[in-house]
Parts: C-alpha cells; sequence; structure tokens
C-alpha cells in the first residue's frame, strides 16, 4: 500500500535551506509528475550526513514513505547501500556508478564548466577565483577539477575556496577575495545566492562590476536577472531536473530495472556582470 509520499533529506543549514531557490523550484517540478499517481515529496532538514542516515532508518522502520530522492551526491556516498540495506527505493539527483545500482538524473557539471571557463579565458581572464560549495560533494569536485584542468591548459591557476551556498559565506569570501592584495578579475560562485551576495559586497567596496571585477552565477534563478547589472550565469532546467527524477521515481516503484535518465542540458547565460578584465589585471 502506497504511503503517498517521496521523501527527500536536505543536509544543510536552516538558512541555506531558507534562501536557496534550487531545491524549492526542483521540488515543484518534481511533485507536478509524482502528483499524477497521488504521490508528494516530503522533505526533511538536518543538520549532518549521521542526521540523514538516522532519518532514512526512521522512514524504513515506521513505512514513511515509498522512495527516496537522493539529492547532493558525496564521493563516496554511504547512502545508496544503506538504502538498499533497508529496501527504500531510490533515485540518485547526480552521478552515481554504484554499487549498488542505482537510477540517477545529473547535469553535466564538467561540461558546463568547461564552457565557463572558455569562455571567461576568451575575454582574457587570467585571475580567477571559484567559490563552491561543499568539497564532499561529488558535482563540486567535477567543477572543481574541470575548472582547474582547463586553466592549467592556458598556464592559469585559478583559486578555490570552499563555501556552503548561504549568501553569508558568499558574502565573507568575497570579501576576503577582493580586499586580498592580488583580487581576482573574475569570481565563479556555484549557485546564485553567493553570487548575488558577492555582486553586494563589491559594490559595498566600490568595485564597478563588470568594469574592475567579473561574476559568475550558477543554476539562473530569477534573482540573476532581478540584480543591477544581471548576473552571467551557468542556466540550468532546474524544473526539468525535478520532473525527470519524479519520472524515474514513478518508474522504479513500478520495477523498472535502474537505469540512467538522459543528462539535464546547460547553457551560459552572458548578461552585464562580464567583461573583458581591465587593464593590468
Amino acid at each position: 500500500m502506497s504511503t503517498g509520499a517521496v521523501g527527500m533529506v536536505r543536509t544543510a543549514s536552516r538558512r541555506v535551506v531558507g534562501v536557496e531557490p534550487f531545491f524549492m523550484e526542483f521540488i515543484a517540478g518534481a511533485e507536478e509528475v509524482l502528483t499524477e499517481d497521488g504521490l508528494s515529496v516530503l522533505l526533511a532538514v538536518v543538520v549532518d550526513e549521521a542526521a540523514e542516515l538516522a532519518m532514512y532508518a526512521r522512514w524504513a522502520a515506521a513505512g514513511t514513505v515509498d522512495a527516496v530522492m537522493v539529492t547532493n551526491v558525496l564521493v563516496d556516498d554511504p547512502r545508496p547501500a544503506l538504502l538498499a540495506e533497508l529496501g527504500v527505493p531510490a533515485v540518485a539527483v547526480g552521478a552515481w556508478d554504484g554499487p549498488p545500482p542505482l537510477p540517477s538524473v545529473r547535469a553535466d557539471d564538467a561540461a558546463a564548466m568547461s564552457a565557463v571557463a572558455e569562455y571567461l579565458l576568451g575575454l582574457g581572464h587570467r585571475s580567477i577565483a571559484h567559490v563552491t560549495g561543499p568539497a564532499t560533494y561529488l558535482h563540486t569536485r567535477n567543477r572543481v577539477t574541470t575548472l582547474d584542468r582547463v586553466c592549467e591548459a592556458r598556464g592559469v591557476v585559478p583559486v578555490t575556496v570552499e563555501g556552503d551556498y548561504s549568501d553569508l559565506a558568499g558574502a565573507r569570501i568575497t570579501r576576503a577575495l577582493l580586499t586580498d592584495a592580488e583580487p581576482p578579475s573574475v569570481i565563479v560562485y556555484d549557485n546564485d545566492v553567493m553570487a548575488v551576495a558577492g555582486l553586494h559586497v563589491a559594490q559595498e567596496l566600490g568595485i564597478a562590476v563588470p568594469a574592475d571585477l567579473s561574476l559568475v552565477g550558477w543554476d539562473d534563478s530569477a534573482l540573476c536577472q532581478l540584480t543591477l547589472p544581471p548576473l552571467t550565469t551557468m542556466t540550468l532546467d532546474v524544473h526539468l531536473l525535478g520532473r525527470l527524477v519524479g519520472a524515474a521515481v514513478l518508474a522504479t516503484l513500478a520495477g523498472s530495472p535502474p537505469q540512467d535518465q538522459p543528462v539535464v542540458p546547460a547553457r551560459l547565460s552572458i548578461r552585464g556582470s562580464t567583461a573583458e578584465p581591465a587593464a593590468g589585471r
């Protein structure tokens, strides 16, 4: 008998969950498909990985959910094995090679970051900073290694600083980068919230965007188009990602064998926050 729920656990501070538009848009896309079969998303917000694993165990013991959507796939992720042991069907939001076998829906982060890097290097930037999400996330590692690889081929060494997707981290890291003795000419952020916070810091410091500093966001929520200047960003159809994951959940519950879904395409949307670096940068 169906519980009517598909679980999703978000491991982050409640502040991050409250300000980040990505997951609400993702859930909206997933529910658009899941509701066709009478299902909805049950969201739990926890503080760390141990609490997330404990939540899955409680859900399994109580029969709370029909399936789980595993977000932010980790390097050496323990969750697929636990869910298989608990007998809870699951779909990974992100690349997963197994074992155990698990259907997955993902964006091509390597191709996306390669496009960003080629664009910025083509503009002439040689001092590039990258403000990432948590380093334990597989997509963070893929973006970092891709940026390093593309830049290395041009003799450029980017600076990487780990963030947590929050506005506070975006502001704090940006302030440190811009007040350094050798500030970057461009900063790439792994989500829009950190990018918007970074833009505000640049404006507070009297640094003109894009004349003196270029900024690039990621995911392309409405935030990016409401700033002044509008932010150049990597555009990902998050709603489509949610729909594809919802469809993969329904297929899994119907007994389909695990199989990867189509990769969600991403494209670079060039707006007013990027330009050639200022002379001497």
